[in-house]
């Protein structure tokens, strides 16, 4: 009897674990189904590098000594002003208002500068320096000179002065083409005239157009920014934008911020972009810039459409058979676009070797080129890739 009861018991607890087992399985199946893995992105996943925390320190030691301090002076200069015209001035006088002279107040601006080259070629930003009479360059050593102003690009927000001297410290300057959304970066400047103040963060976007404005009010034309959570903050405009090697990736422009300090994220200048205007600005004084001949915009659904927009945008692109890319909306006469046989409603995927997915892209490939040089450019047209050279 105790023997069949031992076996009954036996057989219950199988049972039970049997089931167990079963409703582990089919659990397992859920939860493998609810969380299927697309395999390329494992793959990816497995091959990320070591993920303990990047020392910054080497890339700090050699970025800091390549800053430098740019204080921008306008002096005091008299000034002709006209009042506006009253009633005796239009009967009794020549209709304009009385003249008189004043003595404009001395304007100083603050800003950082890079170190580019050892005989002392030194990149800022345009609004650091517009305007300036006198240009004072400080260095991290503590030495002080008289900067040159050798010109200057309100388009790209880039300024080019020069110091005397040689065998000044300089920065390696990288690829920011390299750069990847998640890598680590400092921001090298001197924030509310704190000197060679260092802060890190990572890399949070690339190709970046914005809507607002820079400090001075204005905004630079050409507009393909790296977003970074590094801290930027008044006067760090023109410092260095570093990443963990110790390269020169990008020049500080911006700050975008509701109080005018730190809230977040900060804006750099390529070095893809900052290449080429500064050799354009060191040979001739200003920037030759290529010219395609056509106007339009980004194709592709945006956060800030309403769903009307939406709705529109998707059927526009299922029409033309392509995702993204920028939208000719108008071919400019006897332009470069309208000589390679490019048309309305075609989309620019590429240019020069370089894939195209936004306007903002567009304006960066562009901004590599000089007039005369000759591109490749590929577009859809009636859900068909074509390819084209054009000389710009």
């Amino acid at each position: 009897m105790k023997q069949q009861f031992f076996l009954i018991a036996m057989s219950a607890v199988l049972l039970t674990g049997l089931g167990s087992c079963q409703r582990q399985s089919q659990e397992d199946k859920g939860f493998t189904d609810m969380f299927s893995q697309n395999e390329k992105s494992v793959k990816k996943v497995s091959s990320i590098g070591d993920p303990r925390p990047v020392d910054l320190s080497g890339a700090a030691e050699t970025a800091v000594h390549a800053v430098v301090h740019i204080k921008a002076t306008q002096v005091s200069k008299t000034q002709i002003v006209e009042k506006a015209p009253d009633f005796f001035d239009y009967f009794f006088g020549n209709g304009h208002g009385q003249q008189y002279k004043i003595q404009t107040q001395p304007r100083i601006g603050f800003g950082s500068g890079v170190i580019i080259s050892r005989n002392g070629y030194i990149v800022t930003n345009h609004h650091v320096v517009e305007g300036a009479d006198e240009i004072t360059v400080k260095l991290n050593d503590e030495r002080t000179f008289k900067g040159k102003l050798i010109g200057t690009d309100a388009a790209s927000d880039l300024a080019l002065i020069k110091i005397k001297g040689e065998d000044f410290p300089t920065i390696p300057i990288g690829n920011s083409d390299e750069l990847k959304v998640g890598e680590w970066v400092i921001a090298v400047g001197n924030p509310f005239e704190l000197n060679s103040t260092v802060t890190a963060g990572i890399v949070s976007a690339k190709a970046r157009s914005l809507s607002t404005t820079s400090s001075d009010g204005k905004t630079p034309a050409i507009q393909s920014f790296i977003q970074t959570d590094a801290a930027i903050n008044a006067g760090n405009s023109g410092g260095a934008l570093v990443n963990a090697r110790g390269q020169l990736v990008g020049i500080n422009a911006m700050l975008y911020s509701p109080t005018g300090s730190y809230s977040g994220y900060g804006f750099a200048i390529p070095t893809s972009i900052m290449k080429k205007v500064v050799s354009d600005l060191r040979t001739s004084g200003k920037v030759q810039r290529a010219v395609l001949g056509i106007s339009g915009g980004t194709l592709g659904t945006d956060l800030k459409m309403d769903d009307n927009q939406m709705a529109q945008m998707r059927s526009l692109i299922n029409r033309l058979g392509v995702r993204q890319g920028v939208l000719v909306a108008e071919v400019m006469p006897e332009s470069p676009a309208q000589k390679a046989g490019m048309k309305q409603y075609d989309v620019i995927v590429s240019l020069g070797g370089r894939e195209v997915a936004n306007f903002t892209e567009l304006q960066e490939a562009l901004a590599r080129h000089r007039p005369g040089d000759t591109v490749e450019v590929k577009y859809v047209r009636d859900k068909k890739i074509y390819t084209v050279n054009v000389t710009l």
